[in-house]
């Protein structure tokens, strides 16, 4: 998988309450959660965001609440992988569940800045910044979760999967 996508930058402990506000959770319908994601950290995010585009962020990305609205919301938003020092465990999960790249590399989050561009080959595991020409190393996907985030998520796998048996 090979992703490619100018950077939004946010610090550390982005919690999912933050990502999509709790009064939005009335719905699952991925556009519509799209419209209101990161809003009360970054008003003009969704302005701001195109397809492709990474999010880059320090520690705890995604703590608080579990509510698998948060990944979808940042992937319907456009963002195709998110880089951080470290995960809450429920984020981690939910993200590879709806099919959100995300991958964990402490040396590359202090290196690369809002705006930067950004590639990202997750089958190696090498972060480049494009802007700087600096390039890391992160642990890649194992098959079976590269294997999800390909198919979209979880369940899209499993219909796949299913399919083909069929």
């Amino acid at each position: 998988m090979q992703f490619k996508g100018t950077v939004h930058r946010y610090g550390r402990d982005i919690d999912t309450d933050v990502i999509i506000p709790a009064r939005y959770l009335n719905t699952s319908d991925p556009a519509e959660l799209a419209k209101h994601c990161l809003e009360d950290l970054d008003v003009e995010f969704v302005n701001n965001v195109q397809p492709g585009d990474i999010i880059v962020a320090d520690e705890n990305f995604g703590c608080g609440s579990s509510r698998e609205h948060a990944p979808i919301a940042i992937k319907a938003a456009g963002v195709d992988v998110v880089i951080a020092k470290s995960f809450a465990r429920i984020f981690y999960r939910n993200a590879i569940n709806t099919g959100l790249a995300i991958m964990e590399c402490p040396e590359a989050v202090d290196a690369i800045s809002n705006g930067d561009v950004v590639s990202v080959d997750a089958d190696a595991g090498v972060i480049t910044d494009e802007t700087t020409g600096q390039t890391f190393t992160a642990q890649p996907f194992p098959p079976f979760i590269a294997e999800i985030i390909e198919a979209g998520g979880l369940v899209e796998r499993w219909q796949k999967k299913f399919a083909e048996e069929a």
